[in-house]
């Protein structure tokens, strides 16, 4: 298994011979609104122009994954993503719930076919030749917790590779913690920049958050979501120095934009 760092959530994960863009953020840096507007720094998003070498990992996708798109959620797929995968009719995998939004957009959907499973507590299903377990988000708490698209992670289960865990935008909640204390990924990709508005708590993990996530379990954790919108003050620097105060350094990653990291099957 390969995992591409892109920019901001948007990852390119290969499995077997399968290239999956996970929510795909591709517009031109300064191209997007800013999300902080009571402050006298202003900047529009993202705030990073998209790594040397995105062309050529873009023209290797096979499959897009969707973790959450409504409410205006245009870090994890922007009016740029929707064109590219337009124009390459590229099946694009997500829950059922996002579905008819998607299509709206004649997007090539595919959502995921997943049913309870009583005994794990789960939506589980097929992926391609793998398996996916849907593990909710909670994208914020309280008031703007409202307001906010909360999505799904995804634990995928795929032959001759590791364990992962995507688990899209949220804070430490309590289903978060189960997953990785009972399901015990071998990779877990984790957003870290603590992510605010001008007004309520944070609506993902920060640095802290992470630290503690990865305490939870055995595997490596990949954190992103760092570094490319203003609304994110949380640094790679800030999570590496957390993770080697507590002995984590070799567990806790923050790959550069356009860098891959490479798992062998456990």
């Amino acid at each position: 298994m390969r995992i591409t760092q892109i920019r901001n959530a948007t990852i390119l994960v290969q499995l077997g011979a399968h290239r999956i863009l996970v929510d795909p953020m591709l517009s031109a840096q300064g191209a997007l609104p800013t999300l902080k507007y009571f402050t006298h720094k202003r900047r529009r998003n993202p705030t990073v122009e998209l790594p040397r070498g995105t062309e050529a990992l873009l023209d290797s996708v096979s499959h897009c994954l969707i973790t959450h798109c409504q409410k205006g959620h245009f870090d994890h797929l922007d009016r740029a993503a929707v064109r590219w995968l337009r124009a390459r009719n590229t099946p694009v995998l997500c829950m059922p719930d996002d579905a008819a939004y998607l299509r709206q957009l004649r997007l090539n959907v595919v959502p995921l076919d997943t049913q309870f499973d009583a005994s794990t507590g789960l939506a589980s299903g097929a992926l391609l030749e793998g398996r996916v377990s849907a593990i909710p988000c909670l994208h914020g708490e309280g008031l703007i917790g409202r307001f906010m698209a909360h999505g799904s992670g995804y634990v995928i289960d795929f032959p001759g590779e590791p364990r992962l865990y995507l688990a899209g935008d949220t804070i430490l909640s309590k289903p978060v913690r189960a997953c990785l204390a009972s399901l015990q990924p071998d990779v877990a990709v984790l957003p870290a920049g603590g992510a605010r508005f001008d007004v309520g708590g944070e609506i993902i993990m920060d640095s802290k958050a992470v630290i503690e996530a990865a305490q939870l379990f055995s595997g490596i954790v990949i954190a992103n979501h760092l570094e490319a919108l203003d609304h994110c003050p949380g640094t790679r620097t800030e999570v590496l120095t957390a993770a080697r105060a507590l002995g984590l350094a070799k567990r806790v990653l923050a790959p550069k934009d356009g860098e891959s990291c490479d798992f062998a099957p456990q």
